[in-house]
């Protein structure tokens, strides 16, 4: 069918055909701001409001130290909050920590410690800090070596190991691993030495069982007497730390 036009032509356009039958599709919605906010906030994160439940779950960690720096056992427990539970935002996070022994000698600093603490602990965030906090507080007699050949400075370095296992057991660390590639290469290291019989190591490494050779020297990353000289670099047998890279 012709249309007759009366007047001038000043402008065209092209119109599809699914532009008159099909409507432009509107852009979702965006979700409303106050189902958002109302979901963000029934997310319980780890806070110093957060009320404590009657009963926690926990763990208790034996520590068996060398008699000059304790003649008895510390017990070290753990416990945990369960926050969010049954959802998919559901956390375990460290609460409170107590440390038990025999030994009165130590009584005054373990409990000023536990109480320091557990107020971290409830205080939330990155509480990971701690691990290497405690590491590095060293003892002024000296340290002691640990069944396997591993050298802990100071009794306080322990519980910051004890921390960090725990850390690790609940998810908030992962365990130190290393790659095949990392593997392979250590494997081949330790080949290179033919490790010595435990009574040509050093005393101490020998009590505690260290295998690993007797001139290896102390690993600053792992705390493993387990560095000797590779290929004109320091080279850690234990977890493969090299001042070469």
């Amino acid at each position: 069918m012709s249309i007759k036009i009366d007047r001038k032509i000043i402008g065209q356009k092209v119109i599809k055909e699914e532009d008159e039958s099909t409507p432009a599709a509107a852009p979702p919605a965006p979700p409303a701001p106050a189902a958002t906010e109302k979901r963000a906030a029934d997310i319980i994160q780890m806070h110093e409001s957060v009320q404590r439940p009657n009963i926690l779950q926990g763990h208790t960690y034996k520590v068996k130290t060398p008699g000059h720096v304790s003649e008895h056992a510390l017990y070290i427990t753990i416990n945990d909050i369960l926050l969010n539970p049954g959802t998919e935002y559901e956390l375990r996070r460290p609460f409170e920590i107590f440390i038990n022994s025999k030994n009165m000698d130590h009584f005054q600093w373990i409990v000023a410690l536990t109480r320091i603490i557990s107020a971290v602990f409830r205080k939330g965030g990155d509480v990971t800090f701690l691990v290497e906090e405690l590491r590095s507080v060293f003892d002024p007699r000296g340290g002691y070596w640990k069944k396997g050949g591993k050298y802990v400075p100071s009794l306080v370095a322990e519980i910051g190991d004890v921390i960090e296992q725990h850390l690790i057991r609940i998810g908030m660390l992962k365990a130190p691993e290393l790659d095949a590639a990392q593997k392979q290469l250590l494997e081949e290291k330790r080949k290179e030495f033919a490790l010595t019989p435990l009574d040509a190591q050093t005393d101490e490494a020998a009590e505690e069982g260290g295998h690993f050779p007797a001139q290896a020297q102390l690993c600053d990353k792992c705390h493993f007497k387990a560095k000797v000289l590779l290929d004109g670099c320091l080279t850690c047998l234990n977890c493969g730390d090299s001042k070469c890279g």
